[in-house]
């Protein structure tokens, strides 16, 4: 979907923010994060910046699963 339509979905990522379930810990660029699958949103390809990097989906696609089972 993300390569077809205009609009992207992303997940925020946050060095600090409530330790949940729903929200994977993991180190980005050297920095303990939280990717905030509680808070998805669809944003326009244009308002995104420069690729950061890429988190593995090993590490939140199974926890993305289990919210939405």
């Amino acid at each position: 979907m993300n390569a077809a339509l205009p609009r992207g979905i992303i997940a925020p990522i946050t060095s600090a923010g409530q330790p949940l379930g729903c929200r994977p810990e993991v180190v980005f660029q050297r920095k303990h994060a939280r990717i905030l699958l509680d808070q998805l949103r669809s944003v326009d390809k244009t308002r995104l910046g420069k690729k950061m990097g890429r988190i593995e989906g090993s590490v939140w696609h199974p926890v993305l699963l289990e919210m939405l089972a």
